[in-house]
């Protein structure tokens, strides 16, 4: 039998105010494509199907588009679970229908924990792989919330209760170990010794890490997990694995071959796990240098020969000198090159202080809790009641989140 492990398509993101339909539409094509050829069977999504909890209406028709002609291909299965960007409530929409099409939804933790274990079944009816299906465990599936508790204490129920969420799910799947099939699980969290390249949303208050790779049940023949967009494997464990994005989501993921992983089984074992990696649909770079060297490299990048969508470029332009109106010369510059700038920063080389609030970071590289902690800062709140305020923020801020789900 052989399984693909995908995650993390953010369908609908905006990228510097562009979006990004038409990219995602020839990596899901690509997809498909794959799964042809290599006759997948069984297909298993693990989270961040979406960027935002209620995306534009042309990203959940690519969503539904997608699995409708994976049902003309030999997939036979279809799993899909919720990411901390998912609404539940969203993906669970058509649960029931979809389900009648082999599609299995795990937008959120079920209130019964067996409908969460899948048992997938072949043409004669026998069960012949078994999915312990754990969306993003949000904080009411972790019930850790106790009245004046402190940070260090919340974040060690946090880790205690994602530790016993994945042991119910095991015990629940232990009895089928007898079938001789693989017994898999996902995940959407952050495992310890997992790299990124650039900071990922730290889902739960304190610590960016939930997770240990030996923490998750040794039952389990494969781990399939979505958060963090770098393809990579944890904590030594060949079994336990992100499969990363299918895009680069940022410009600091330039450097990272996008990739889903493609898994052979044999009776109960995983026998071979193989890396396919993505075609680039659109070239994203960084330059960087003085204003002469920029231009001299963007010459050069421009002159390149090169397939797929016209390339997106930030430019950091290093100087010790104020250039008025840098934006608008760099793009005047490239207007016939075939590139797009998106963003130019500035980047002194030397700060006085009368010009020190000209650098200043940008708002748009800055997300509402870094914005929080900088003010914060300005108080001069001492680290242990920064710490407490910043938990209380993110809690704040996950609480806001799920009332708004729950809309």
């Amino acid at each position: 039998m052989k399984l693909l492990h995908t995650a993390d398509w953010h369908l609908g993101q905006r990228f510097l105010f562009n979006d990004r339909e038409e990219e995602h539409q020839l990596a899901l094509d690509w997809l498909l494509d794959t799964i042809k050829n290599e006759e997948v069977e069984i297909l298993i999504v693990a989270g961040d199907i979406f960027d935002i909890n209620n995306p534009p209406n042309y990203a959940r028709a690519q969503y539904y588009t997608f699995l409708t002609r994976l049902l003309q291909t030999n997939c036979r299965h279809i799993v899909i679970v919720g990411g901390n960007h998912d609404s539940p409530s969203m993906l669970n929409a058509p649960k029931a229908l979809l389900s009648a099409l082999n599609i299995h939804v795990v937008g959120a933790v079920a209130t019964n924990l067996s409908e969460d274990l899948l048992l997938l079944r072949n043409e004669a009816e026998e069960i012949e792989l078994v999915i312990a299906a754990v969306p993003f465990l949000r904080y009411r599936d972790l019930d850790v919330s106790i009245t004046g508790e402190g940070g260090h204490e919340r974040i060690a129920r946090i880790q205690a209760g994602l530790v016993k969420h994945y042991q119910k799910m095991a015990d629940l799947a232990a009895p089928y170990r007898s079938k001789n099939v693989p017994i898999i699980a996902t995940g959407h969290l952050y495992a310890t010794g997992a790299t990124a390249a650039e900071k990922q949303d730290n889902i739960y208050i304190g610590n960016i890490e939930n997770i240990s790779a030996e923490e998750f049940p040794a039952l389990f023949d494969y781990v399939a997990l979505g958060h963090i967009h770098r393809p990579q494997i944890i904590g030594g464990l060949n079994h336990i694995r992100y499969s990363g994005s299918i895009l680069p989501l940022s410009f600091t993921e330039t450097q990272d071959t996008k990739s889903v992983y493609l898994i052979e089984t044999n009776g109960s074992e995983i026998s071979t796990i193989n890396a396919k990696a993505l075609p680039v649909f659109r070239r994203l770079k960084t330059i960087a240098g003085s204003l002469q060297k920029v231009k001299e490299d963007l010459r050069r990048f421009a002159d390149k020969d090169r397939d797929g969508l016209r390339p997106w470029v930030e430019v950091i332009v290093e100087t010790d000198q104020v250039i008025p109106q840098l934006d608008q010369e760099l793009k005047a510059f490239t207007a016939d090159m075939g590139i797009d700038i998106l963003k130019v920063k500035l980047k002194r080389n030397y700060q006085p202080i009368a010009i020190q609030y000209e650098n200043s970071p940008d708002l748009n590289d800055l997300d509402a809790l870094e914005v929080f902690t900088k003010k914060c800062e300005s108080f001069g709140s001492p680290p242990d009641e920064l710490e407490e305020l910043l938990n209380t923020f993110k809690e704040l801020q996950n609480w806001m989140k799920e009332k708004e789900e729950e809309r």
